[in-house]
């Protein structure tokens, strides 16, 4: 069995209002696409709610009400329903969303259908080492709920990105390493054991960074001149940044295996999740995660923890139990 932690599907009103690939609003044909690769089971969420992953003139995402993501939500578990065993979903979380928003986001992921959050990696230029997702990350960690940092629609590290490509795949990726880097630094981490934190793109280029986490930590060029460190203080660590990097979760949804394979030494072989971001990619990611995958240099138990053991162990009895052995005539 294979478990996908990254697709995405749109429920037909944002299909309708927003510009977005055709493929968000056909689950029957993604289940039967993965099937047929061998991808069993995937969980699907939306970094922008009911919203637009398009940045467009007049769309605030995070103007969405209660009401509305409500029914994003319905839909969400609605579709979940029909496909138990293939689906499962994230509950869409702004951890700047406030008291009300966050105690529905609660609710919804008691849920049936709902195995964790997803949440942006940035909030309209806002990073989360920021003191108001204090609650964000106090409920993630109660409840024990993985979080899908994902990148938002128009990303923080973007700013100045004109071309929308450029926008997707380099602004994106840049937020996905800065954010997270932001949740070390903030100290979430550590104030939190229970904190499950999932980067996609293999956590973009966090696996390359530890040293250069340490040295925002302890900048030795300040402390050796002893003059004023500029700008606000991190929150202090009681040990360096890298220490914490075997604390973060990262997805396969990357083309890159160089990347994957940095991704496994670094974060661990129990840290490191299938996921596609298939939808809005097309069917042939699907097939082309599994090759990479299949195609590391690594033993056999460790390419079976990345394709389903380690979703198991990090999601749990959120998901559905794994189907039956074929039993022997």
């Amino acid at each position: 069995m294979t478990i996908d932690v990254h697709g995405h599907l749109s429920p037909p009103e944002s299909l309708r209002r927003y510009p977005m690939p055709r493929s968000l609003g056909d689950a029957d044909a993604m289940i039967e696409t993965k099937l047929a690769a061998g991808v069993d089971l995937t969980i699907i969420g939306s970094p922008v709610g009911g919203g637009a992953m398009v940045p467009l003139p007049g769309v605030d995402n995070y103007a969405q009400t209660e009401e509305e993501l409500a029914r994003f939500h319905d839909w969400l578990g609605d579709l979940v329903a029909r496909h138990p065993d293939h689906l499962r979903a994230y509950v869409y979380v702004n951890p700047f969303g406030g008291d009300a928003h966050l105690a529905a986001v609660r609710a919804r992921l008691a849920d049936d259908g709902f195995a964790g959050l997803i949440a942006n990696s940035s909030v309209a230029g806002r990073y989360l080492d920021h003191p108001d997702a204090a609650d964000f990350f106090a409920l993630a960690a109660e409840t024990g709920a993985p979080v899908l940092l994902h990148a938002p629609a128009a990303p923080a590290a973007g700013t100045g990105l004109a071309d929308l490509m450029a926008v997707e795949q380099l602004g994106r990726f840049a937020d996905v390493t800065i954010g997270l880097a932001c949740c070390v630094l903030g100290g979430w981490l550590e104030r939190h054991p229970r904190l499950r934190l999932i980067g996609q793109g293999a956590g973009g280029a966090l696996a390359l960074l530890a040293e250069k986490l340490d040295r925002a930590w302890s900048p030795e060029h300040w402390q050796r001149d002893r003059g004023p460190r500029p700008g606000p203080a991190t929150p202090p660590l009681p040990r360096p940044p890298s220490a914490y990097l075997h604390r973060l979760w990262v997805d396969t949804a990357t083309p890159s295996a160089a990347a994957v394979e940095l991704a496994l030494r670094v974060f661990g072989p129990d840290k490191v999740l299938y996921g596609t971001d298939s939808p809005p990619l097309p069917g042939g990611s699907v097939t082309e995660g599994l090759r990479l995958v299949d195609g590391l240099g690594i033993p056999e138990t460790d390419r079976q923890a990345v394709r389903e053991g380690n979703a198991r162990a990090l999601f749990g009895a959120r998901l559905p139990p794994p189907a039956p052995a074929p039993s022997r005539a």
